[in-house]
């Protein structure tokens, strides 16, 4: 014997339907939450911010990734 059943209803009715919790409002404020920590860090991803993060490590920082590039660009390792 075979018994089929179809239910036709939404997610919502289905979650209430056995008991599970809404999580809607909880989605809700994650996405928030996450949309405004977005915004606020938008502006470091300006090309004048990251300048200015890079930057400010210093004289001896720019030093080293100046001999970097250009053992990078000739080649050698050994001027590192």
């Amino acid at each position: 014997m075979k018994v089929k059943i179809e239910i036709d209803c939404s997610p919502e009715e289905a979650r209430a339907f056995l008991g599970l919790p809404d999580v809607a409002p909880l989605n809700e404020y994650l996405v928030a939450e996450m949309q405004r920590r977005m915004d606020e860090n938008m502006h470091r991803l300006q090309p004048e911010e990251l300048m200015k993060t890079w930057t400010s490590y210093g004289l001896q920082a720019q030093e080293q990734f100046r001999r970097m590039m250009t053992a990078a660009a000739t080649g050698s390792t050994d001027k590192l």
